[in-house]
């Protein structure tokens, strides 16, 4: 029985926890069992209007409207207090039951119910809960705000930017973890690392069915598949990736490591570039998909190497720079010391962020103006050719990794079998639901993490042969969809380059409209609002 069927059967049948109290007023318990039926008698006990029916059966608002039901029905047997309804809404089941076995508990009529003044204390209480609920369910199955935190979308995302994403683009899912603080994610709010969420019960992977599927080029918002696996003190990096810098032995020494739920990972937002079935390949950094020209993003980033021409840039001749030609970040590679990330500091200049490491051996950061012979910065094409005519620019040059050059931080990480890295990769075919594949030594890095932690197999490998759930295999068929994600801001964008394939149970929905941008390095009188980019669809 799928988890859709077993949905549909709880709730045309939870009014059956409701036989007791039906036998209590004199209502046949039969009428619990037919469904649509018993919520129109539940609905009649609580003296209701035919519209609180109505909404029973739209979706989403249904399950709201079950939890008013629960309450009216505990308030028909004089249960006004909070903590009696809180009783009755967490654990109905038991609640209901009680109400009509137990002979002490009377039920009243709708004519029969007193009308309660309800103190300010407790009006302001019952505002807040219906508020919290009511906003849960939408930002859980409608729709959410986010707020884009990286530059890995630039030029079409902006850092600040704020949007709406629809959950029913692509069908909201079921959340895996439904006891959680409300509004917020995977932490609480005022602690480094305290979970949000309880685990004492685990729901199944649902999708309800949406307005579409996610198509390619779509802005899509997902659960980071690698962050299945979170080293906290590094929980914005990826675990795997630290683990094969520094050995596991190392990183669970010296961090604090945790495994979440798909729906506790962390959100990201990036283009679909490939869906389901699609041939990927990437050359000299233009995307191929099926031997054809992917779309390239109005405004597509790559890194530069900028040199200036005769004598270092001062600081305010990089912050015209910067601000003339809408540079948001870049690097400083100082002579013969380090390369530099620049920050804006608080009088609007540009100072480069470097390591120093006191006498104790402790590293820490400093912030100031170094000169520097060389930048690297994200532009688009047309921003780097303007640069080139620029007097003060020696020369602009594009950063790239050459074919066969092999880059062990890519995707697959197997460097003796695929020497491919971010600027040449692939090609690469897009695992499909019903698909089969030949399975062997020399594939087996790019399918391993989907048979073993995506579709949830015992994968075990021994010499040059692979077992899946104990039994010998030359093959497998994949159970759901995978799509391949980027970043517009190419040459700064950890993506499905560096952790591979994003399920389609990780998708959460789709990026649609932009209600507000704010620009980080600008006061609040001094352009901090972008009004050009707010109120804009997403493209």
């Amino acid at each position: 029985m799928n988890t859709l069927t077993i949905l549909i059967l709880i709730f045309f049948f939870f009014p059956v926890f409701l036989i007791p109290i039906f036998k209590k007023i004199d209502i046949p318990a039969w009428k619990t069992l037919v469904p649509m039926l018993n919520y129109w008698e539940w609905n009649k006990l609580n003296g209701k209007p035919f519209w609180w029916f109505l909404l029973l059966f739209v979706p989403f608002i249904n399950i709201f409207m079950v939890f008013l039901m629960i309450v009216e029905t505990a308030k028909a047997f004089q249960k006004y207090g909070l903590g009696e309804q809180a009783l009755a809404v967490l654990f109905p089941y038991v609640y209901l039951i009680y109400l009509g076995v137990n002979e002490n508990q009377k039920f009243l009529t709708p004519d029969e119910r007193p009308n309660i003044k309800k103190s300010v204390v407790r009006e302001w209480t019952d505002a807040i809960i219906f508020a919290v609920v009511a906003a849960t369910i939408i930002r859980t199955f409608i729709f959410e705000a986010y707020t884009i935190p990286t530059s890995s979308m630039e030029k079409s995302l902006l850092v600040g930017d704020f949007l709406f994403v629809s959950k029913v683009a692509y069908g909201p899912k079921v959340p895996n973890t439904p006891i959680a603080f409300p509004f917020v994610h995977h932490t609480l709010p005022l602690t480094q690392f305290t979970k949000s969420y309880l685990e004492w019960i685990k729901l199944p992977y649902y999708r309800f069915p949406g307005f579409g599927n996610v198509e390619r080029y779509d802005a899509v918002v997902f659960n980071y598949p690698s962050g299945d696996t979170v080293a906290l003190q590094r929980q914005n990096e990826d675990y795997y990736q630290i683990v094969r810098d520094e050995g596991r032995s190392a990183v669970w020494r010296k961090y604090d490591v945790v495994a979440r739920p798909v729906d506790k990972r962390e959100n990201y937002i990036k283009r679909c570039m490939a869906v389901p079935g699609d041939t990927l390949q990437i050359i000299n950094k233009q995307v191929f998909i099926d031997g054809q020209k992917a779309f390239n993003p109005e405004n597509m980033q790559f890194q530069y190497i900028v040199t200036p021409a005769g004598k270092e840039f001062s600081q305010r001749e990089m912050a015209v720079l910067l601000n003339n030609y809408n540079i948001d970040e870049g690097y400083a590679v100082i002579p013969g010391r380090f390369t530099a990330k620049i920050e804006m500091n608080e009088d609007g200049l540009p100072v480069v962020v470097y390591p120093v490491r006191a006498p104790s051996g402790q590293i820490y950061y400093q912030s100031g103006w170094q000169s520097a012979r060389q930048f690297y910065f994200p532009l688009s094409v047309e921003k780097a050719e303007a640069l080139r005519k620029n007097p003060r620019i020696k020369s602009v040059k594009i950063e790239l990794e050459k074919a066969g050059e092999v880059n062990q931080r890519v995707f697959p990480h197997d460097p003796d079998h695929f020497n491919w890295n971010h600027d040449n990769f692939g090609p690469l075919v897009i695992p499909k639901a019903g698909v089969t594949v030949e399975l062997n030594s020399s594939n087996i890095a790019l399918y391993r993490k989907i048979i073993d932690a995506y579709e949830s197999n015992d994968l075990e490998e021994k010499d040059g042969k692979i077992f899946i759930n104990g039994k010998e295999v030359n093959s497998y068929t994949f159970k759901q969809n995978y799509y391949w994600l980027m970043g517009d801001n190419r040459d700064n964008s950890l993506d499905s380059r560096f952790w591979g394939f994003v399920p389609n149970d990780h998708v959460v929905g789709k990026a649609v409209f932009v209600w507000l941008s704010l620009d980080k390095n600008k006061g609040l009188f001094d352009g901090k609002i972008r009004w050009n980019k707010c109120f804009r669809t997403v493209q």
